[in-house]
Order: C-alpha cells, then sequence, then structure tokens
C-alpha cells in the first residue's frame, strides 16, 4: 500500500471496488427509461473530443443525463465530509462538483439539455423527467 491514497487497505479496497458506470442507481434508471420503450446510448461523450461522459445520452435530441453519487458529487441532502483524510476528500468532492458545472456549461453552450439525477432520487420521478425532456418537441 506504499504511496496510497487511502488511510487504510481496507478502505482502499473499498474505495477501488466503486464502479465508474452501471451502478445501481444508474441501472434502475435505464431499465425504467427502457420499459417506457425509450431507447439511449450507456457511457458515452456526448460532444467528440471532449473528455466528458454522460451516463445516458439521446444523441438526436442532444440529452445528456448524469447519475451523480451523493458522496462523490457532494449531494446538499446527503453529503458528510469523511472523517479519515477530511481534508482530502473535501477537496476532492470540490473538485468534483466544479468539474460537474463545467461539464453543465459545455453542454449547454454546445446546446445539449442537462439532466441530473441524484442516486437518491425516486426513480419514476427521474424516469418522468427524462421522458419529458425526451419527448418535448425540439
Amino acid at each position: 500500500m506504499a504511496n496510497s491514497w487511502a488511510s487504510s487497505a481496507g478502505v482502499r479496497k473499498s474505495m477501488q471496488s466503486n464502479r465508474s458506470r452501471d451502478t445501481g442507481p444508474e441501472l434502475k434508471l435505464r431499465s425504467e427509461l427502457h420499459r417506457r420503450g425509450l431507447r439511449y446510448f450507456v457511457d458515452r461523450a456526448p460532444i467528440k473530443g471532449v473528455r466528458r461522459r454522460a451516463d445516458i445520452v439521446f444523441p438526436r435530441k442532444k440529452i445528456a443525463v448524469f447519475v451523480d453519487g451523493c458522496f462523490w458529487h457532494g449531494c446538499p441532502e446527503h453529503f458528510t465530509i469523511a472523517k479519515t483524510n477530511a481534508g482530502y476528500w473535501a477537496a476532492k468532492v470540490d473538485g468534483t462538483r466544479a468539474r460537474d458545472r463545467d461539464t453543465d456549461r459545455i453542454l449547454t453552450a454546445a446546446g445539449w439539455t442537462v439532466l441530473r439525477v441524484w442516486e437518491h432520487e425516486d426513480i419514476g420521478d427521474a424516469a418522468n423527467r427524462v421522458v419529458v425532456a425526451v419527448r418535448e418537441p425540439r
């Protein structure tokens, strides 16, 4: 564990097992959208050449959906600062929030609609928001 950012071997193993795609909330939302008849791309860069990937993409409608984890993206309702390495994690989450805002700005400037769903949101409500956006005439 030399030169590791983790405070212990257990923490390191836990952090390494976190998925960047196909998380539980993503799978639930995708399943619900598919059940409602929507088809989409998964884990795709909305704009070629821009190193940002959305969890769900509707390219023809220019809609990018991000399913944000409460800890990693600093949910205002559920985020709590880690007890160990608090400074490191606070800075990391602040950086993620800044990148999220920058991603929203870049995509919006390019004519995309950005939808952000928190992992704790009701899947039905989140799916309703996506369906309304996709079915809206552009």
